[in-house]
């Protein structure tokens, strides 16, 4: 079983040799041989909070009949291989003995609560392989679960569309990231990709650059784009960025091309119908085609009905007037009689 926590690594290898049984011929002697201390253990296994120190111990047996020398290691994926300490990386075991060989791990108080794995490597001057003994260790304390999408950009490789993200554990838990993938454009949705499961395992602290492609973008279209990011223990997050087939400023270009064109043409109808609409009828609405022109008639002056001589003909039913002209009209002013 392990040890209780201390407080503070051991200084030195304090090493309990017990002599073994003398082998009954050299030549047979196995080699040596590492294992956790206690029985029917493959592992060693410590639990404790940040900042506290954890020991146990290690046997090496050497049954030979010449000293063994073996050198320690401690060595995890995530760092906490690091975490172990030893009086002396090398131990030297006399003949027929099996010494107890301590150890400890110093846990930071940086420590991500949750389940590390380390390993014990030995490895011996004599016969024998290196032994490998896995280092199982407990951090108790809160735990959190974090997550960010970061870094969000929109770039163009052929016909497609290429999403570029970065994920990171902001969290002291190791996560596994979920990504669903979002477009929007002008008329509604154009992409919808569910929440799949990413291949990277994020450990704390950890950040990582990813792609989503999108093979058949829209041609003509500003676009909106939602990355949304999920993970175990409630981590959630969601960044967007835009993206347009056409850049801008082509795009503006053509759209005051074709307000221009749009403008034009209306001005050229307004024109046309109040042109139209001004010329004089032949009392048919709507029409266009100019009546004959009237003149106003000068004052002083009569005008004679068409046939009527110009000159010396008095009409019987008018004023004792004289006429000139096509239209009969009265005159007005001073000189009219009654």
């Amino acid at each position: 079983m392990p040890f209780r926590p201390r407080t503070a690594a051991t200084g030195a290898v304090l090493a309990a040799a017990v002599v073994l049984p003398a082998p009954a011929a050299a030549a047979a002697a196995p080699g040596w041989s590492a294992a956790p201390t206690g029985t029917a253990r493959t592992s060693f296994y410590l639990e404790g909070p940040p900042g506290t120190a954890l020991t146990d111990r290690l046997d090496v047996r050497n049954p030979s009949l010449r000293p063994v020398t073996v050198r320690l290691a401690g060595d995890g994926g995530d760092g906490s291989g690091a975490w172990l300490a030893f009086g002396s990386p090398e131990v030297t075991v006399p003949p027929r003995t099996r010494a107890g060989v301590p150890f400890t791990v110093a846990v930071p108080r940086t420590a991500v609560p949750g389940s590390h794995l380390g390993t014990l490597t030995v490895t011996g001057t004599g016969p024998g392989a290196p032994t490998r003994i896995p280092v199982r260790l407990r951090v108790t304390g809160p735990t959190l679960s974090a997550l960010t999408v970061e870094q969000v950009s929109v770039t163009r490789r052929g016909s497609a569309v290429v999403i570029h993200y970065t994920l990171v554990n902001r969290g002291n838990t190791a996560l596994r990231p979920r990504l669903a993938v979002r477009a929007d454009g002008l008329f509604g949705a154009l992409l919808r990709r569910p929440a799949h499961t990413l291949p990277d395992v994020l450990p704390p602290g950890a950040r990582v650059d990813r792609t989503e492609t999108w093979p058949d973008p829209p041609a003509l279209d500003p676009v909106d784009i939602r990355l949304t990011a999920t993970a175990a223990g409630g981590a959630h997050d969601t960044a967007t960025a835009s993206y347009a087939a056409v850049p801008w400023a082509a795009g503006a270009a053509a759209l005051l091309t074709l307000l221009a064109a749009g403008g034009g043409c209306w001005v050229l109808v307004r024109r046309r119908r109040r042109t139209g609409g001004a010329g004089r009828t032949d009392g048919a609405p709507g029409s266009a085609v100019p009546g004959p022109r009237q003149e106003a008639p000068m004052p002083g002056r009569r005008t004679a009905e068409p046939g009527t001589p110009e000159s010396g003909a008095t009409d019987p039913g008018m004023p004792d007037d004289t006429t000139t002209g096509s239209t009969a009209v009265t005159r007005t002013g001073s000189g009219v009689h009654g």
